[in-house]
Formats: structure tokens, C-alpha cells, sequence
């Protein structure tokens, strides 16, 4: 019976723990993509609303209604600020995420090398003893003749 690798229960765990990584790791570029989706419809609006308020300023506009332009255009530019802020929020975790992914690989990378090379190293060993007992047959056969 094969040796088993005395490491296989650390190997199976970094494993899981890799791929539970690269599953929060597409989580968190799908939040950021989202977030980033977000701004860019916010300054979309933005331009839009800067563009319908300077066609109404050209035909004419009461102070009522500038002022209203301008508040509407404050909120908008606190909404690009906050969603900017979650944008670079979202971009870190995704970062932290990715280097979280990179080191578990690593380590699964090393542990299947550590097998690799278990596996290798009970292959020869068979090898041998299988050598060993074909030429002790041979003997035999030589002797027996």
C-alpha cells in the first residue's frame, strides 16, 4: 500500500480556503465594478443637469429657480463624493481580496509541491522493490535452469 502524504489534511484545507478566497474575491471586483457603474451614471446625470441648467440660464432663469439649479447641483456633487469615496473603499477591499487570493495560492502551490514530490518519492521506491523482486525471480529462474 502507498505511503499516504502526512500533509494531505493541511493541503485539502488551503485548498478550500483558496477557493473561498477567489469566491470573496469575485464578490468584492463585482462591488467594486458596481460601485464604479454608480459614479459613472452620477456624473453622467450630472452633466446632463449642469447642461439642462445652462440652456435654461441662456433663456432666462428667476433667482427661485437658480438656486433651485444650483442646490439640486450641491446634492449631486455630495452624491459623487460619497459614491467616489465607496468606489476607492470597494478598489482597497478588492485589493486586500486579491493579495488574500495570491497568498493562499501561494501556500497551495507550495503543499502541492511538498505532494508532488511525496508522490515522486514513493513512486521510486516501488520502482525499486518492484526491480528488487524481478531480479530475484531472475535469479531464480537462472539458478533453477
Amino acid at each position: 500500500m502507498a505511503e499516504q502524504f502526512r500533509l494531505q489534511s493541511i493541503l485539502d484545507l488551503s485548498v478550500t480556503r483558496m477557493d473561498e478566497a477567489a469566491r470573496a474575491l469575485a464578490a468584492l471586483m463585482a462591488s467594486e465594478q458596481d460601485n464604479t457603474r454608480k459614479l459613472d451614471m452620477l456624473e453622467q446625470y450630472r452633466n446632463e443637469y449642469q447642461g439642462q441648467f445652462m440652456a435654461a440660464a441662456r433663456s432666462g432663469l428667476t433667482p427661485n429657480q437658480w438656486a433651485n439649479y444650483r442646490a439640486f447641483l450641491a446634492r449631486i456633487d455630495d452624491a459623487i463624493c460619497h459614491q467616489q469615496r465607496q468606489v476607492e473603499r470597494s478598489r482597497d477591499l478588492a485589493q486586500a481580496g486579491q493579495r488574500e487570493w495570491l497568498d493562499t495560492r501561494t501556500r497551495v502551490k507550495a503543499f502541492e509541491t511538498l505532494s508532488d514530490r511525496h508522490h515522486a518519492g514513493v513512486a521510486r521506491k516501488q520502482a525499486r522493490a518492484e526491480q528488487r523482486v524481478n531480479d530475484d525471480r531472475s535469479g531464480r529462474q537462472v539458478n533453477d535452469d
